[in-house]
């Protein structure tokens, strides 16, 4: 089996495993928490794929497997980019631009801290600070 075989079958190992965790993470710890529908542990919202990209992103990185974690922060930000920069009427850089880019940076912000170790640990204080402000942004496109 060749090199990237390998790699590509240990990321969607670890893709699985981590959407498993996450969606035992997920799940509201107080029942005075809003409840979001959702689909396979993932919210059934407008920001619901990219916030479960960056749960299972941060996961795979907390686990130590940081390609995957690279891989799946690489994911995020190619379709975040083709659905709400260059989708079409709906894109939420057309319909709330100022939102848009605020959500991007945050975004960005996130994803550089692993592409920036594609195969090493982040900085964990750096990870979790981008990862809650990122989160936070998502929040308010919902």
């Amino acid at each position: 089996m060749s090199r990237s075989s390998k790699t590509l079958r240990s990321a969607a190992v670890g893709v699985f495993s981590v959407a498993w965790l996450v969606c035992a993470l997920t799940t509201p710890l107080s029942a005075q928490e809003k409840r979001v529908p959702q689909s396979a542990g993932v919210d059934n919202t407008k920001m619901g794929p990219y916030r479960a990209l960056a749960q299972l992103a941060y996961a795979a990185s907390q686990r130590g497997d940081h390609t995957s974690a690279a891989t799946l922060a690489k994911i995020l930000e190619r379709t975040w980019d083709k659905a709400e920069d260059y989708g079409g009427d709906t894109a939420l850089s057309k319909t709330n631009h100022a939102l848009f880019d605020q959500i991007d940076k945050a975004m960005d912000a996130f994803i550089a801290v692993f592409l920036d170790h594609p195969t090493s640990a982040p900085d964990a204080a750096k990870l979790k600070a981008a990862y809650t402000a990122y989160l936070e942004k998502l929040k308010q496109a919902d």
